[in-house]
């Protein structure tokens, strides 16, 4: 017969990368949990991961068992609420990831608002440099840009534009780019994240309305509506307020997240560059493991971030 602990064992080796992290997220020994993955198999008689030095692997009955088992944990985590008879009383515990900067400036105050309306509710932010695909054991992850793993249901919270931007002074001094290939003489600051390509900029030209004169705007800009330039960096770094401050100190062109520089551009620290070439949105966007099983504090959440992004205006979201 499965226990609770077998689905727990399931759970934490679907999310974590080797099994020296399941244990820690157990708090137990790796010994043990090696002992118990044991005995889970010669349960089901099957092989449910691979085990090297330093990687844990799941079998694809692994992988089914662990998807059987997290969904199961949720929904004998949400029944307690079902007999609570005030529906908005929320109890337990959120464990939400989100990255360091967004989550800083716009998670963490949404959060201590939502812990005010649910006082009885525990919340845990996790703030990592990748919070996605590094979910772990979270039950709601922030993610900014494009979502490329379709296990977790994804849900837009906000609309974001990538912008390009410099400061006043550099380009006074350097002069403002007309074309998105002028780059390849400026000094960029390029950042490390998500283990993307952050060198190669990709911009697609708004088309013009077709009326009136614009109609042969809109005819000449169809030639080439799109540009990729692969920039060489003068400036790197990991961390995207780091690179905004550099170039609000003038050292170059940075491509930033609009939450991030909608307020540098309105106190004039930053200008918008090639305004009238759009680049690759990034959305802001909540992930959350299954629609099955889903309790109602993370329910409760998600529509608290809706509500709460949706009365910002488009650059403060």
């Amino acid at each position: 017969m499965l226990r609770i602990e077998d689905l727990q064992l399931a759970a934490a080796l679907a999310q974590a990368p080797s099994l020296s992290a399941a244990a820690r997220a157990l708090n137990v020994t790796p010994p043990a949990l090696s002992m118990r993955l044991r005995k889970l198999e010669a349960t089901l008689d099957v092989a449910l991961a691979v085990r090297t030095a330093r990687r844990l692997s799941l079998t694809p009955e692994g992988e089914r068992f662990a998807r059987e088992a997290a969904t199961l944990l949720a929904g004998l985590e949400a029944l307690p609420q079902s007999f609570q008879r005030n529906d908005r009383r929320l109890t337990g515990t959120l464990r939400i990831a989100a990255p360091f900067g967004y989550g800083r400036q716009r998670i963490a105050p949404m959060l201590a608002r939502f812990a005010r309306l649910h006082p009885s509710l525990g919340l845990q932010l996790d703030l990592r440099e990748t919070p996605w695909p590094d979910r772990h054991d979270s039950d709601v992850v922030i993610h900014i840009g494009t979502v490329r793993d379709s296990s977790w249901v994804a849900r837009t919270l906000a609309f974001n534009e990538r912008w390009l931007c410099a400061s006043p002074g550099y380009l006074r001094t350097h002069g403002t780019p007309s074309e998105p290939r002028d780059l390849l003489r400026h000094c960029c600051i390029s950042i490390r994240e998500n283990e993307e390509d952050v060198t190669l900029w990709h911009f697609q030209r708004p088309a013009a309305k077709a009326t009136g004169k614009a109609k042969v705007l809109d005819a000449t800009r169809r030639q080439k509506p799109r540009e990729t330039v692969r920039i060489v960096p003068s400036y790197t770094s990991n961390d995207g307020t780091v690179a905004r401050e550099w170039a609000e100190q003038g050292l170059g062109l940075v491509l930033r997240s609009e939450w991030d520089a909608a307020e540098s551009i309105a106190r004039g620290t930053l200008v918008r560059v090639l305004p009238d070439w759009a680049l690759d949105s990034a959305p802001v966007t909540a992930l959350v493991p299954t629609r099955q099983g889903r309790t109602a504090r993370v329910q409760a959440l998600l529509q608290f971030f809706e509500e709460s992004l949706g009365k910002l205006p488009a650059q403060r979201r």
